[in-house]
């Protein structure tokens, strides 16, 4: 070996050292769940369900109504109120069309299945039995020994919206405004029943009673307008 020269040991030390591997590349974070979110929920219902759902709420809607009407001939006017407010509940499940009477969810991704649609002769049945519902709980709030007439404008008006030939709806719409002191409203009402059925007594009877209100209403009116003029 030559003087100067270095040994294979320190030769092999002295090499430079080959350049570090760049770090595999990374791909970008997926969705994964974070920590602390929820587990993915079950898998959605077959739209299968859902018609069997809303089948169901149709025809629990209609036996409610059906035992309402019953209770209504026995005079047992409170129970008939509790069975058609268990219709109208059904009815909302099963226009939301969710099983267990559960209002549909928000719309999911593409492809999710979403509530059943009712068909025509479904939307009829829908239709019908909530008008009725509404109507006959017009008609137990009037046997009430304390008349909730603020409810009775409500549910009339209802079936007002259905149905704008509802005879007893405007009728019975009159008699709410009259006791609640919208005199000129119950007028309309009642002089619209009257168009109806001329010779109806009580719609005659309220249509009386209410112009001699407004009457009243009026000279009153008129007799408090010059004392506050003088004072």
């Amino acid at each position: 070996m030559q003087r100067g020269a270095l040994s294979p040991v320190l030769m092999l030390s002295a090499a430079p050292e080959p350049p570090p591997r760049p770090p595999p590349a990374l791909s970008p974070p997926g969705p994964g769940p974070r920590h602390g979110s929820a587990r993915p929920g079950p898998a959605a219902e077959p739209s299968g369900g859902l018609g069997a759902a809303l089948d169901s709420s149709l025809r629990t809607a209609v036996a409610f109504k059906a035992e309402g009407q019953r209770c209504y001939r026995e005079k047992k006017f409170r129970e008939a109120i509790g069975k058609y407010h268990r219709a109208l509940l059904q009815l909302k499940a099963a226009q939301g069309a969710r099983p267990g009477g559960l209002s549909a969810p928000a719309p999911g991704p593409a492809g999710s299945p979403g509530p059943a649609r009712l068909s025509e002769e479904q939307r009829r049945l829908v239709e019908s039995t909530e008008v009725e519902c509404y109507d006959s709980l017009t008609a137990c709030l009037l046997q009430s020994e304390l008349v909730n007439y603020e409810r009775v404008r409500e549910y009339c008006l209802k079936v007002l919206e259905k149905q704008q030939g509802n005879f007893k709806a405007t009728y019975r719409a009159g008699i709410a405004f009259y006791h609640l002191g919208d005199y000129p409203r119950a007028l309309r009402y009642l002089q619209e029943a009257r168009s109806r059925e001329p010779t109806d007594t009580n719609v005659l009877r309220y249509i009386q009673l209410t112009q001699l209100k407004m009457n009243r209403c009026n000279l009153q009116r008129e007799d408090s307008g010059p004392r506050d003029a003088i004072d």
